[in-house]
C-alpha cells in the first residue's frame, strides 16, 4: 500500500513539474513578450495583440485546456505540498532549503495575484465590452495607481523567480543535472533567463504608464 502511495506521489509530482514548465512557463514567457507590445502604442497593442488574439476561434480551448486546467492543478498540488512544508531555516540553513521554502512561498503569492489579474481583466472584460475592446487604455488606468503597479511588479518578480527557481530544481529531479558543477551551471543560465524575462516583464508594464 506504501509503495502504491509513494508511485502515486512521484508521478505527481513528475506531472506538477512537467506543467510548471510546459505549458505554464511557456505561457509565461508568451504573455511577457505578448505585454511587451505595450511600448508601440495603444493602437499596435490593441489591434495587432489583444484583437488578433481574440479572433481565434479554438481560443476558448487554448483557454481552458492549455493553460487554466494546467494552472488549477499545479496550483492543487502546489497547495497541497505547502501545507506539509517544514522549513526549519535554523536547523537546515542551507541555500536549497531556503529555495525550496521560497518557491512555496512564492506559488502562494502568484496564486493570489492571479486571482486579482485575470479578475479584473479576463472576467471584468466578459461584461464590460470597453475592457476588451481597449484593454491597453484598461491597463494604463489600472497601472497608474502606483499601489496596482507595485502589485503588478511584485507577480511579476514572484512568477519570474518561480519559474526559474523551479527549472532549475526540475533539471535536478529529472536527472539531467546530476553533478554540482552541472547544477552550478545550469543555474547560472536559468539566473540569466529571469534576469531576461523580468526586464522584459518590467519594460512591458512601463510601457503602459502615460
Amino acid at each position: 500500500m506504501n509503495a502504491s502511495l509513494d508511485h502515486i506521489h512521484f508521478l505527481l509530482r513528475r506531472l506538477h513539474s512537467l506543467f510548471g514548465l510546459i505549458p505554464i512557463g511557456a505561457f509565461l514567457t508568451f504573455h511577457l513578450w505578448e505585454n511587451s507590445q505595450s511600448r508601440f502604442g495603444a493602437d499596435h497593442y490593441n489591434l495587432e495583440v489583444v484583437s488578433a488574439l481574440q479572433e481565434m476561434n479554438y481560443l476558448p480551448f487554448i483557454e481552458l485546456f492549455v493553460i487554466a486546467l494546467p494552472l488549477l492543478l499545479h496550483a492543487a498540488y502546489g497547495l497541497a505540498i505547502s501545507g506539509q512544508m517544514r522549513a526549519e531555516l535554523s536547523r537546515y540553513p542551507y541555500a536549497r532549503n531556503r529555495f525550496y521554502w521560497l518557491q512555496r512561498i512564492s506559488g502562494i503569492g502568484i496564486l493570489a495575484f492571479l486571482l486579482f489579474h485575470v479578475g479584473t481583466t479576463r472576467i471584468q472584460g466578459l461584461w464590460q465590452p470597453a475592457v476588451r475592446d481597449d484593454l491597453y487604455g484598461h491597463m494604463q488606468t489600472l497601472l497608474t495607481d502606483p499601489l496596482v503597479f507595485g502589485l503588478y511588479t511584485l507577480g511579476l518578480l514572484l512568477s519570474v523567480f518561480h519559474l526559474v527557481n523551479g527549472l532549475s530544481t526540475m533539471a535536478i529531479v529529472w536527472g539531467l543535472t546530476t553533478s554540482a558543477q552541472a547544477q552550478r551551471l545550469f543555474g547560472y543560465l536559468c539566473i540569466g533567463l529571469g534576469l531576461l524575462l523580468g526586464a522584459i516583464g518590467i519594460h512591458g508594464l512601463l510601457g503602459f504608464l502615460p
